[in-house]
């Protein structure tokens, strides 16, 4: 099953891309595989929330996994840090996100 997410991107598009639940992706490889940000530039560590260059801000009211003590480190060293920051790696692609919003963070 795929779902729905709005993902503005760094030059402030909106892209509405589909998700699919069944293949164990997280949103920073959503974004990655729609090349809404350039090579690079997002999920540089892989998606072990060690480089934070796949920070988000969450725009819907969505319930979202807690946050684990890695990925609370890595925001409190990031720059351009919002109250709705979260790493897109840490973001698993589930049937409860359908209509997900989120924006990317600018590039650091």
């Amino acid at each position: 099953m795929d779902i729905k997410i709005k993902i503005t991107d760094r030059e402030g598009i909106l892209h509405e891309v589909l998700a699919p639940t069944d293949m164990a992706m997280n949103l920073m490889e959503i974004v990655r595989s729609y090349e809404l940000a350039p090579e690079g530039t997002i999920g540089v560590c892989g998606g072990m929330a060690m480089c934070a260059s796949c920070q988000c801000y969450v725009n819907s009211e969505h319930s979202l996994p807690e946050m684990s003590v890695d990925e609370d480190m890595m925001l409190a060293e990031a720059f351009h840090l919002e109250e709705n920051s979260r790493l897109g790696c840490q973001i698993p692609i589930k049937k409860e996100l359908d209509g997900l919003e989120i924006k990317l963070a600018p590039e650091v």
